[in-house]
């Protein structure tokens, strides 16, 4: 089988809780789940059909791989150690928040190996194009670039402003999309809400294109395949919104060579 030349970085799509942060948290489940890109590894894990998958078991927001090392609070609360999560819920019991030592511990666990799984893809694979694969919520939470309870589109599409992959290629994958998930090209933005965080703004043109991919959660967390109760979603339907993804980047492809 030929493998499609491309890299995948799923950097949200963990739930687990670092056994190191044990006695120190108060976040709940349904907060954890909300923080979180759920289900994207379903979503966009293409295993070897692609030269490589980049993803984590840790939840984003205990250790935010999509954050620089310098994005910190205060100045950030969302930033790579957070001290809330991007609904304004508590992750920290009341002063047992991470200390300067346990931050570090956190970033050296979790954070750097990680990026150097991607640089080490970067150097090996014969790479085309990289995409940094997430989920956004239909409605824009209160710390979004877009502005509290704005609705949003089925997805964005971000090269930080046509600096991290060719405006050609951003279209031409919009396209693709659009023609694979059977939806309305207008329903597909690019840079808005997002430009592409700091994996993309990182890695991109790097010298391989990357794009930031964000898929709309009302295409998989609501009725009739999400169970809010239990917090599920029915794997055939993870499958085919998968399969969708897979057509997308093979119909790229063809059209890109």
């Amino acid at each position: 089988m030929t493998q499609l030349p491309i890299l995948l970085s799923i950097p949200h799509g963990g739930r687990k809780k670092p056994q190191e942060l044990e006695g120190h948290l108060c976040i709940t489940n349904k907060d954890l789940f909300d923080d979180s890109d759920p289900f994207v590894v379903e979503l966009y894990d293409l295993g070897n059909k692609v030269q490589g998958v980049v993803k984590t078991e840790i939840a984003r927001a205990f250790v935010d791989l999509n954050r620089s090392m310098q994005d910190m609070p205060p100045k950030n609360p969302d930033g790579l150690i957070k001290s809330s999560t991007c609904y304004q819920k508590p992750i920290y019991i009341s002063n047992k928040e991470p200390d300067d030592s346990l931050k570090t511990l956190l970033i050296e666990m979790y954070y750097l190996p990680y990026h150097r799984s991607i640089e080490k893809s970067l150097r090996e694979l014969d790479l085309q194009l990289c995409l940094d694969c997430h989920s956004m919520a239909s409605i824009a939470p209160g710390i979004s670039p877009d502005g509290k309870n704005k609705k949003r589109p089925l997805f964005c599409l971000s090269n930080q402003d046509g600096k991290t992959s060719s405006d050609e290629m951003i279209n031409l994958l919009a396209d693709c999309i659009s023609e694979s998930y059977s939806i309305d090209r207008s329903e597909i933005s690019l840079n808005d809400p997002f430009h592409g965080g700091h994996i993309t703004k990182t890695y991109g043109n790097n010298p391989i294109p990357w794009i930031q991919v964000e898929m709309n959660r009302s295409l998989y967390l609501s009725p009739p395949w999400f169970d809010e109760e239990v917090l599920s979603v029915n794997p055939e339907h993870l499958k085919k919104l998968n399969n969708c993804f897979e057509k997308s980047l093979e119909l790229f492809f063809s059209k890109i060579q």
